[in-house]
């Protein structure tokens, strides 16, 4: 083979590598344990009366099409003890500030217990109701713990990079956010809430929590937050 002509092909092969798209990475899937959560009758019903009630939209079965992720903690100390909380299709009566809006309990599609183990408590289409104004287009990640005395821990930080680089590859997911920025969205396309005086105060998972799962994110490109209505 002559110089000439090696120079000439490895011309033609550069050419070719820049023509070539990047290679999308490979997501690794997390380890998911099912533990489903109730969902009766009871609880099918009531998740539609909450779309229709809560969002004007009539649907015949409680789906969604995942365009958020959004990150919580439970301040429940135990698997366990979340687990029985958001288990039961309606509502307890130690939550009286959200019942009148709806019987529906509260609930998430995922739950990360304190040792990373990651548990999921509904099919990932179906709607649970863990954000105000979100919910039929939201996954929900909850973490045990969340306390001054139960932080977060660092094992749960890496499930929950985990689990939003799985469910990022899965659906065309837009936003990741924490639970303390859900009322950001009021104005927002996504925002569906019809009650102008339905809104909790909420600061979790954490807004240091929620920056190490951004920077570790970064590359999948979510939109921005929008940003937080200043106050009169």
């Amino acid at each position: 083979m002559t110089k000439k002509y090696s120079l000439h092909l490895a011309i033609f092969s550069c050419l070719l590598l820049l023509q070539c798209k990047p290679v999308k990475e490979t997501v690794q899937l997390p380890e998911i344990i099912d533990k489903p959560i109730v969902f009766d009758k009871t609880r099918k019903q009531l998740s539609l009366e909450y779309l229709r009630d809560r969002y004007g939209l009539e649907r015949e079965t409680p789906t969604i099409i995942p365009r958020m992720i959004v990150l919580h903690w439970t301040v429940i100390p135990t698997l366990e003890e979340a687990f029985e909380a958001f288990n039961p299709p309606t509502l307890p009566n130690w939550r009286p500030d959200i019942k009148d809006v709806s019987g529906l309990n509260v609930s998430s599609q995922f739950m990360v217990d304190r040792d990373g183990s990651i548990y999921r408590l509904l099919p990932e289409t179906t709607m649970a109701r863990h954000v105000i104004g979100l919910n039929h287009c939201a996954i929900g990640i909850e973490n045990v713990g969340g306390t001054e005395a139960l932080p977060l821990t660092e094992a749960q930080l890496k499930s929950n990079i985990e689990l939003v680089k799985y469910l990022a590859d899965k659906y065309a997911i837009d936003y990741l956010i924490g639970h303390y920025e859900y009322t950001y969205f009021e104005n927002h396309p996504l925002w569906l809430e019809k009650d102008k005086g339905y809104r909790t105060q909420k600061t979790d998972p954490g807004e240091d929590f929620m920056g190490k799962v951004r920077r570790a994110t970064k590359n999948l490109n979510f939109a921005p937050v929008p940003k937080k209505p200043i106050t009169p």
